[in-house]
């Protein structure tokens, strides 16, 4: 009797998860159309996350400023179901690459599988709770870098006495597609489709905004609306200090790139040269570093060391470079 409930459990599980992959007819050949993995896994296990979900409180906020048009809970529910996967896949493949291709020893494989598995399942979570603050931090650098040119086009549009739901209406039409066209979208989205009034959809809107510039200059917007000030002046004046703010900004990013560049010459072009070199005369005198071999240190150094090294310095140049 278990044993026929464990196989009908599995088939379900394999038929619910096959209705999640729908063939959609065309003309002449058949596309398959994948659910969002959100959905698939809040369908899954979004039931049994009530009670980890305050464990990621602070990811709520987050979530929102990242931009991710994705629920609280659904995120949640992709963060445990994703691990689940991540942690089993990495328990069985190591082992199997262990015990096959390196001819270890079964219980050193399933030690080493188990601890595998563990990292896999931190990794895992750690990378999904960093993410939206990654894209939150994207977006702030973004909006705050088109704020100078954003506030001038909005106050041409006022200096020509276009109302303030036409201004947010032309910034989300933009031909160039910008980081404020998309807070803009949601701004006209909430007048039209939800109901609200436009000091009410700006107030939503400066409340989940990751840009601290971004919401100064809507609650300043709401506040020249609220007293019936001149949207020009206001908007113009903040295009000057946003310009001034701009280039200084730029002006201690190329103080900072000029150091980056000596950190990356002497870590990754000259370190390495002489590690290679070292490490080469090592192998012809027959020396080691204990159970490492220069031969092995020198292939960690080649295919791991430089280019996660590469990678590093990307990430942070990504980090503290302008968009424009």
């Amino acid at each position: 009797m278990k044993n026929r409930k464990a196989l009908e459990r599995i088939k379900n599980f394999f038929t619910r998860l096959k209705t999640r992959v729908k063939p959609k007819a065309s003309q002449e050949t058949f596309k398959l159309t994948l659910e969002k993995p959100h959905s698939i896994a809040y369908q899954f296990v979004g039931g049994k996350t009530d009670r980890i979900l305050p464990l990621f409180e602070d990811l709520d906020l987050n979530l929102q400023r990242s931009g991710l048009k994705t629920n609280f809970k659904a995120y949640v529910s992709l963060i445990f179901f994703a691990t689940i996967l991540i942690s089993f896949a990495t328990l069985i493949l190591i082992p199997c690459l262990l015990v096959f291709v390196f001819n270890t020893y079964l219980l050193s494989a399933v030690l080493f599988g188990v601890g595998g598995s563990l990292f896999a399942v931190a990794f895992s979570i750690i990378g999904f709770y960093v993410y939206p603050i990654y894209r939150a931090d994207k977006l702030r650098r973004e909006l705050e870098d088109e704020l100078p040119f954003t506030t001038g086009y909005m106050a041409i549009l006022a200096s020509a006495g276009v109302s303030p739901e036409k201004m947010f209406y032309s910034l989300s039409n933009l031909s160039v597609p910008l980081a404020v066209s998309a807070e803009a979208k949601d701004v006209v989205r909430d007048v039209n489709l939800f109901g609200l009034d436009i000091i009410s959809a700006l107030e939503k809107t400066s409340k989940r905004a990751p840009s601290e510039r971004f919401r100064e200059m809507l609650e300043g917007f709401i506040s020249t609306i609220h007293s019936g000030g001149n949207l020009s002046a206001y908007l113009r004046g903040k295009s000057r200090q946003y310009m001034k703010l701009k280039r200084i900004s730029l002006s201690k990013f190329s103080d900072t790139l000029s150091i980056l560049s000596e950190f990356y010459v002497a870590l990754l072009v000259t370190g390495p040269l002489l590690f290679v070199i070292m490490l080469a005369v090592m192998a012809m005198l027959g020396g080691s570093l204990g159970i490492l071999s220069p031969d092995l240190l020198l292939s960690v150094i080649t295919y791991l060391g430089i280019p996660l090294g590469s990678i590093i310095f990307l990430i942070i140049l990504d980090a503290i470079s302008p968009r424009w």
